[in-house]
């Protein structure tokens, strides 16, 4: 009877929902889900997802939707061939649909801290080069702010670090304000050198500086390997993960649908299977968090 009623309550939405353009359905639960978002996300979280969006690499309306419906319907999917349970079917569905935020929150920091690599690099490479001209450090942070080829937030944080240096008369503030701010070790090295010549004067710095250049192209073109070998891993590891749920019904065919379903009057064979469903559902968060989560920048 439960089942039944399941069933008309689903008709009833797809019907509603493909009598209109779909535009009132998915602007109430955007509006929704926005009030919550900025109700609870972290301040950092939202101006990382800004950044996202500004960028143009955020999923569109439509990439969402998909991604609702294939993950949503693979969950159910797997649910009833499990269990053979439609109410199995919502529960794992819906289950499935509420770890998309979590999901779309690991892809945006990947794509983030991606971002943020790129204009660290673009930071040291023309800082070196801008000194190249000015033989003077602060000259050079001018230089870059001024030829716009930064974003924030890295632009904001090289004007923090000239606006310390004529505050305090020197660099040292303004260097120990970007190597904490972004611990890379192409900056590190670069900060290092400009104090060496700080501190000694710039005597004939443009062969060290020239071989830094070449160190930094180095770093970034195993950067970009790194991540192209990554992305496939990723494929090849989704797929695998993704193919672990298909032991079960692999199970079917070998002991006969029928005989399989009598046994799922078995409660043990029924946390059993939960448990399969569990376990191979932390192998695919867990992977898919390594994946967006240890970018290894350096």
């Amino acid at each position: 009877m439960l089942e039944i009623f399941i069933i008309c309550v689903i008709i009833i939405f797809i019907v509603t929902y493909r009598a209109s353009t779909g535009d009132g359905v998915y602007k109430f639960v955007s509006a929704k889900a926005t009030e919550l978002y900025d109700k609870y996300a972290p301040y950092s979280y939202k101006e990382m997802r800004s950044k996202i969006k500004s960028l143009g690499i955020d999923y569109t309306t439509k990439q969402y939707v998909t991604q609702i419906v294939l993950i949503g319907g693979f969950a159910a999917g797997v649910g009833y061939l499990y269990f053979y349970s439609l109410i199995w079917a919502i529960v794992y569905g819906i289950i499935a649909i509420a770890f998309i935020p979590y999901l779309t929150y690991l892809r945006s920091k990947r794509q983030y801290s991606e971002f943020i690599f790129e204009q660290i690099q673009v930071y040291v490479t023309n800082t070196i080069m801008e000194f190249a001209t000015t033989q003077a450090f602060v000259k050079s942070l001018e230089g870059v702010v001024e030829s716009g080829i930064l974003e924030d937030p890295v632009l904001s944080d090289v004007k923090t670090m000239i606006a310390l240096s004529y505050e305090k008369g020197d660099v040292y503030a303004s260097i120990e304000y970007m190597n904490a701010k972004y611990p890379f070790f192409m900056v590190k090295n670069m900060h290092q050198l400009f104090l060496q010549v700080t501190k000694e004067g710039a005597k004939d710095t443009a062969e060290t500086f020239e071989n830094m250049l070449s160190d930094i192209d180095i770093l970034v073109e195993g950067v970009y390997r790194d991540r192209m070998d990554r992305a496939n891993f990723h494929r090849q590891f989704l797929l695998f993960g993704f193919a672990l749920y298909g032991i079960v019904i692999l199970l079917q065919f070998l002991v006969q649908i029928d005989t399989y379903i009598s046994m799922l009057d078995n409660i043990f064979i029924v946390i059993a299977l939960h448990g399969l469903v569990f376990i191979n559902t932390f192998f695919l968060v867990k992977g898919e968090r390594f994946y967006n989560e240890n970018v290894g920048a350096e």
